[in-house]
């Protein structure tokens, strides 16, 4: 009876989680010009966000608040990235997907720049 409930409970998951074929993409590259339209548009991405870290009015108050500001201010340029993307005929979330990681990611680093600014500033180191 166990191994009966087993193989079902099993066999349900693994149908659970397949993929749906609308949302992979197979049989398609990205040419060499499009990877290094897209790889330029992360560069200004990070060149927009460091620009904005560097700004004295996101230096002070709140860390949270700074880099939420910061993070906005740079949004148009992942949204450029995205146009590459729905361009070469990407997946719409495929794409989302990625541009959602690298906000995540650079979002991270923003905040932990921001704190570890912040307390050296209350340290007096700077």
């Amino acid at each position: 009876m166990k191994k009966i409930l087993f193989l079902t409970v099993l066999l349900s998951s693994v149908a659970a989680f397949a993929d749906d074929a609308k949302n992979e993409w197979q049989n398609t590259s990205l040419s060499d010009a499009t990877i290094k339209k897209i790889q330029e548009s992360q560069y200004q991405y990070k060149k927009c966000v460091s620009a904005e870290m560097q700004k004295p009015s996101n230096q002070g108050g709140d860390s949270r608040r700074a880099t939420d500001a910061i993070m906005k201010q740079c949004e148009s340029v992942l949204s450029q990235m995205r146009e590459i993307y729905l361009a070469e005929k990407v997946p719409e979330i495929i794409a989302d997907r990625h541009l959602k990681q690298m906000r995540m990611q650079t979002t991270r680093n923003v905040l932990q720049g921001m704190i570890f600014a912040e307390a050296a500033r209350k340290s007096g180191q700077q």
